[in-house]
């Protein structure tokens, strides 16, 4: 194996997430209104804490969408990411849900709509973008296996394969580089999964499971070495998360949505943003 050089780390986490839900309920208010009306102009944030969630800020659009329809859509969102029972003490059934959308200030409209044959931007920003050839999604090696990660064990969770995990989680990989840049191993992997109160005496069945069912299914085992540090749960149990455990915000995991750290941020978030809010569309392009 070729020597160590440099070590670098990146994470990534579910979409159980307390910041996660808040994202994915922006975007799906975003969705809605860019179904019905192509042009709409959105800036949807969301904040959610135990059994609440409140969505603010401003929108611009042509689409027939009621304050009961924003509310359906916020608990069928929660419902979706696997909040639906009371235990979890966040719960898309019951929690108590505000909608303080306002349309959107004329001063700021005006910089965006210029006819048909052009779009402004209601602000300005700065945008970083870059490709790799470290991975076929052309991303850097550390955020791509983070979000495999954390991507499988969503789906360990939602099929039921492993019945008593819960929606929160994060992932974490520390990867060791060569001198010529090349990826040679892993230096640590930490792996963070909220589950239900049958396993808070018994970690160690966890562990097991997370080794036998996520690492060995995603992390190339080529890579882990008998110096590769392991930590699954570090902290022991994690029966309280989501947005009981920790209060969640649109737009506070902007790094692990872009380059886990790897490259320059401008700041700018993504979620509940149409293409007008150049911090999403220029950072795409």
């Amino acid at each position: 194996m070729s020597e160590v050089y440099r070590t670098f780390t990146s994470e990534s986490v579910t979409q159980g997430h307390p910041d996660k839900v808040a994202d994915i309920i922006s975007d799906a208010i975003l969705d809605a209104y860019m179904a019905q009306d192509k042009n709409s102009h959105v800036a949807c944030e969301t904040c959610v804490t135990t059994d609440f969630c409140m969505v603010f800020g401003e929108i611009t659009s042509d689409a027939d969408i009621t304050d009961e329809d924003i509310k359906k859509i916020i608990r069928d969102t929660i419902i979706e990411i696997g909040y639906d029972k009371p235990d979890l003490e966040f719960d898309g059934h019951t929690c108590e849900v505000h909608n303080r959308l306002h349309a959107q200030s004329q001063d700021i409209n005006q910089g965006v709509d210029r006819g048909d044959e052009e779009t402004g931007a209601g602000d300005q920003g700065m945008m970083f973008g870059y490709a790799t050839n470290e991975t076929d999604s052309l991303m850097p090696f550390p955020i791509d296996l983070a979000r495999k990660l954390t991507n499988k064990l969503t789906e360990l969770r939602e099929s039921g394969e492993i019945p008593y995990l819960r929606p929160d989680g994060k992932a974490q990989v520390s990867v060791n580089y060569d001198k010529e840049g090349n990826v040679v191993s892993l230096d640590a992997v930490v792996l963070s999964t909220q589950h239900d109160e049958t396993m808070s005496d018994n970690q160690e069945q966890l562990k097991e499971d997370i080794r036998e069912k996520l690492f060995k299914a995603v992390i190339p085992q080529e890579l882990m070495t008998e110096n590769t540090k392991e930590h699954i749960n570090p902290t022991g149990k994690f029966e309280i998360g989501g947005p009981h455990g920790d209060a969640g915000l649109t737009g506070r995991k902007i790094i692990v949505d872009t380059y886990g750290g790897y490259a320059r941020h401008g700041g700018g978030a993504f979620s509940g943003k149409d293409c007008t809010k150049v911090d999403r569309s220029a950072c795409y392009m």
